[in-house]
């Protein structure tokens, strides 16, 4: 140690190593803020228009209190100016713009200057400790975490992580699940946020992350990668769902996550409060895995409208209530996990519901077209499900029906045409009745159907449909809850997919003059030239190194 250091610069310096080894923070910003302190009671003996500064040493704890003033040409503020001949009598080398330092003599420290630098000294810690804690678990959001339960509060649960708080929010925690101060709980970080009275890091126990997270804490598979977690669905504190896929086919993903006797996936239960917990194989073909998520339910049959990602899903009638789960629990957790909209029914409900299309279908040629039940009933039983099909399709795909030849195929046809032809008709006439303007009727892909659809949504004119976007037209999804909710589109029901609605918006907006077709084109030149750079990134990197 250095001789020649007064005991009060040593207390000095062991004051705030002390202090910024219990808060954890630099020891440079408790001297800092001590500097602070003694700079505010220098200014109050000396005057606040003062530019006073401090410097302590951090080495030997030697403080110096210094005035700063400034070479002017023109004295206008005594206390930070001196006019340049007054310098140079001391110093004949002073410049205007120049800064000169005099060393001030120390302040005493009466009891409200002590007291007003305490406080200061205390302000600057604080703020540097909750700089410090934000700072340290700012990055470790996704993370679990341990603590130690400091206090309850109407139902909010305080942890103590050592370096700082957190908070477990009622809503975060496991039904029933009670906590009492000293317990260690583990939790996951969802959030930590920079706030006025210090960072606030929220913590959850019903996150679907938490339990994946907890999944590679217990599954070494799982931490190195090999097996991935692809989606997560819970109901917590009673049951959830994970789907999972290896990238090695010589291990089983399901198996690796249950363990030898349940070991695995036990403890995870076990922190869970007894969640019970269905380990599903992960598939990329839609079907399957949603098939395989409504484990134990057995399924006969699927169908899928992938526009509006939404399945029917058919199962025996004995099934129908293992498939719904009790309060619904099993397909809302199957539908939480696939992201797809599960509709299902019994083998009886789906039979009676074909066999209702297929009446209405039978009574809707009747009328259209003008022809008795046996030819109705033909034409649905082939497949045909609009006056639009039978109008339209190749001639031979009517004939190809037993008993009809060509002549009553070209009948049938031109009873079709005619029929959307006086609908069309009709649809236009509401259509004006409406206000939808005739030059957004030009625009090709629109029909009438679809002008009288969007004249009831307000849009009548060409500007307003090309203000329009494609989910406008065809329907977006939304997140509400933590499930995905479609909402509908203006021309729902008539079949367009987002690329056709897109087209058609982007031709309007050619019309109105917002865009040209050069620059279309251009663009869709772009896009394609990504399109092929990418797919022969893609084939070189599959390509294995000789």
């Amino acid at each position: 140690m250095a001789t020649g250091i007064s005991a009060n610069k040593l207390e000095l310096l062991q004051i705030a190593d002390a202090v910024a080894r219990e808060k954890g923070i630099e020891v440079e910003i408790v001297l800092s803020a001590m500097a602070d302190a003694i700079q505010k009671a220098a200014k109050a003996r000396y005057g606040a228009e003062n530019d006073i500064r401090v410097d302590i040493n951090s080495k030997t704890g030697e403080t110096r209190l210094l005035r700063a003033v400034q070479v002017v040409e023109l004295v206008e503020n005594d206390d930070t100016e001196i006019s340049l001949a007054v310098a140079q009598r001391e110093n004949p080398e002073a410049q205007i713009g120049d800064e000169i330092i005099d060393e001030l003599p120390p302040v005493e420290f009466g009891r409200i200057a002590t007291q007003a630098a305490k406080q200061v000294i205390v302000q600057r810690v604080r703020e540097a400790e909750r700089e410090q804690q934000y700072e340290e678990f700012k990055d470790r959001v996704g993370e679990i975490i341990n603590g130690v339960v400091k206090r309850v509060e109407y139902g909010n649960v305080v942890l103590d992580l050592g370096r700082g708080e957190a908070v477990v929010r009622r809503d975060n925690l496991i039904p029933r699940e009670v906590f009492r101060p000293g317990d260690r709980i583990r939790a996951y970080i969802r959030d930590v946020r920079r706030e006025q009275r210090g960072p606030q890091i929220i913590l959850s126990r019903t996150d679907p992350a938490f339990m994946a997270k907890l999944f590679m804490q217990e599954v070494p598979e799982v931490y190195d990668g090999v097996i991935e977690i692809r989606s997560v669905a819970r109901d917590p504190g009673s049951r959830a769902k994970i789907g999972v896929i290896s990238n090695d086919p010589g291990i089983d993903p399901v198996g690796a996550c249950v363990g030898m006797r349940g070991s695995r996936v036990q403890a995870v239960v076990n922190e869970l409060q007894g969640e019970k917990v269905d380990i599903i194989p992960w598939s990329p073909d839609a079907a399957a895995f949603i098939v395989n998520a409504l484990a134990p339910a057995e399924v006969s049959k699927v169908v899928l409208d992938e526009d509006v990602q939404r399945i029917e899903v058919v199962v025996p009638d004995e099934q129908l209530s293992l498939a719904i789960g009790r309060r619904g629990q099993n397909v809302r957790l199957a539908s939480q996990l696939t992201g797809w909209d599960i509709d299902i029914m019994t083998e009886a409900q789906e039979s009676e519901r074909r066999q209702a299309e297929f009446s209405e279908r039978s009574q809707l040629f009747m009328e259209a077209l003008d022809v008795d039940e046996m030819i109705a009933q033909l034409l649905a039983s082939e497949g045909f499900a609009t006056v639009e099909e039978v109008a339209y399709v190749p001639l031979e795909e009517i004939t190809y029906i037993e008993g009809f030849d060509d002549d009553t195929a070209d009948e049938i046809q031109n009873r079709a045409r005619d029929h959307l032809d006086r609908e069309n008709a009709a649809l236009d006439a509401q259509r004006k009745e409406i206000g939808v303007a005739d030059d957004l009727a030009e625009i090709e892909g629109l029909t009438p159907a679809m002008l009288v659809r969007l004249g009831e949504n307000d849009i009548k004119t060409l500007e307003d449909f090309a203000g329009c976007v494609t989910d406008d037209l065809t329907g977006w999804f939304e997140t509400v809850d933590r499930k995905r909710v479609r909402q509908d589109g203006i021309l729902d029901g008539f079949d367009i997919t987002a690329d056709e609605a897109e087209a058609i918006i982007m031709q309007s907006r050619v019309k109105v003059g917002w865009v040209t077709q050069e620059e279309l084109d251009a663009q869709a030149a772009e896009q394609q030239a990504a399109l092929l750079a990418e797919e022969e990134a893609e084939a070189e990197a599959e390509v294995p190194a000789v």
